[in-house]
């Protein structure tokens, strides 16, 4: 029998995640994501299938290029909604990318929980970014619009301050940390976030959004053509591609319009 995940789990799971996600956001800000996912995988198979993920989506290698990034002048002329889709399109391709890499196994693939558990981590890290863009810049907020959109979940405004929840400081803590310790070993080792640390940084986020269980099935997903799609070996990675970018921009949205409602 399923355990029945209650909100005060939810809580305790995703506050020191979107604490993990300022870091891990800094380290993907100014990368291209692309050529992050290039230089991760590992096989001339996986490489092959990111390059051919931007023929799919022609609009990548642009759309990853811009020079307008947070901290710069072009940046702050960006009307919020334009900076939502900049994390929608740059960070949000390099999440979607690394998440629809299983697919090049077909079924198979999809019997484990690498797919799921990267896609959501994905969307809770663009979720996390556009919150700043909209002025909720406080783990609370973050914690219950994550929990709004990828879960469903109306969330107790007290209780997503850590008021109540099955965490201890210390433990939130070392929470956190854990999700953040490749960046951080990146960073004394070569004075900089390799792609490595960056991808596995994405993963831990994703492991630890794995205690959630079902609940990860709540998440936008694409549509029911992509499934059909991406269950097709070889082809089934674009298939992945398309409808991990459709349920991204979804989560997206529903986010801007939770947060517009504050």
């Amino acid at each position: 029998m399923t355990e029945l995940i209650t909100d005060q789990h939810v809580v305790s799971v995703l506050r020191p995640f979107v604490r993990a996600t300022t870091p891990v956001l800094g380290a993907l800000r100014d990368a291209d994501p692309l050529g992050l996912v290039r230089r991760v995988l590992g096989s001339r198979e996986e490489h092959e299938a990111a390059v051919e993920l931007a023929k799919v989506d022609r609009s990548v290698v642009k759309g990853l290029e811009s020079v307008r990034v947070p901290g710069t002048a072009a940046w702050h002329a960006m009307s919020v909604a334009d900076r939502d889709d900049w994390w929608v399109n740059r960070v949000g391709r390099f999440t979607v990318l690394m998440a629809s890499i299983p697919g090049i196994g077909g079924a198979l693939a999809d019997r484990l929980p690498i797919q799921d558990t990267l896609a959501t981590a994905g969307q809770g890290l663009v979720l996390s970014a556009i919150a700043v863009e909209h002025g909720a810049e406080d783990p609370a907020t973050k914690v219950r619009l994550i929990a709004h959109v990828l879960f469903d979940r109306d969330i107790d405004p007290l209780l997503a301050t850590g008021e109540g929840d099955l965490l201890t400081d210390d433990q939130e803590d070392a929470a956190t940390a854990e999700m953040t310790a490749d960046l951080d070993e990146s960073q004394r080792t070569h004075g900089k976030i390799t792609p490595k640390a960056a991808a596995k940084s994405l993963w831990r986020l994703g492991r630890t959004l794995l205690a959630l269980g079902d609940e990860l099935d709540k998440r936008p997903q694409g549509r029911f053509y992509h499934k059909a799609m991406g269950m097709l070996p070889v082809v089934g990675l674009a298939g992945d591609y398309l409808g991990e970018r459709s349920a991204l921009k979804r989560a997206a949205k529903k986010g801007r319009t939770w947060l517009d409602a504050l």
